[in-house]
């Protein structure tokens, strides 16, 4: 059934293990990539107390088309993505970890499933970071999504070259996300690749630190 096609994927895990971690992330990654790849990222961050889970996306891609695309025109394959990304979330308050200390990061298409789950399920979390990333859907498109984050940090990097991500929409997704009470820092980085740098794993870190200090 083409509705469950990512839901019998592998879920990577790396850090604590979650019956002992104070807090946790889950790492989405990008098109063409795989859960091991942004796992990599763990070891970056080096968190204690941190749990660290990936789920893996059918045939690498959470969706087939651009995230500029039309909704329906992505579907069933959005909407089985974000039914993942809720259930790990599951899993991880299931283990005693509330949403206050749960942060939810993406790269590139990960990012953009972690910004519009994040939009679609508003509520007080530790963090959420996009990086290379926004909201999904075409322009124009009304962003009438219930709940609101009560302040939490969210974080935007992106080029302002990004053949992927037109930095528009990265202001759009900052300003949405804010009307929401979420407290929204957006970085464009000048002329930098479709890539995560130094400076924003630095400021994840510090998101990190914040809600297990």
């Amino acid at each position: 059934m083409t509705q469950h096609l990512h839901q019998n994927q592998p879920l990577m895990t790396a850090g604590e293990e979650l019956a002992d971690a104070r807090a946790a992330m889950i790492m989405l990654h990008g098109r063409g990539a795989a859960a091991v790849n942004i796992l990599e990222l763990a070891d970056e961050l080096d968190m204690p107390g941190f749990a660290f889970l990936a789920p893996q996306a059918a045939n690498n891609a959470w969706y087939p088309y651009r995230f500029l695309e039309p909704l329906e025109r992505n579907e069933p394959w959005l909407s089985s993505a974000l039914q993942v990304v809720g259930e790990v979330m599951a899993e991880v308050n299931e283990a005693g970890i509330p949403a206050e200390r749960m942060m939810l990061l993406g790269f590139s298409q990960g990012a953009c499933l972690a910004l519009e789950f994040a939009a679609r399920n508003a509520k007080r979390y530790g963090g959420v970071a996009g990086l290379s990333g926004g909201l999904i859907g075409p322009d124009g498109i009304p962003r009438l999504y219930p709940g609101s984050f009560a302040g939490t940090p969210v974080f935007l990097g992106c080029s302002d070259v990004d053949f992927h991500i037109p930095k528009e929409r990265v202001h759009h997704t900052a300003e949405v996300l804010a009307g929401m009470g979420a407290d929204v820092t957006e970085r464009l980085y000048p002329n930098m690749d479709h890539t995560i740098n130094l400076d924003e794993m630095k400021f994840v870190r510090e998101m990190m630190r914040a809600f297990v200090s």
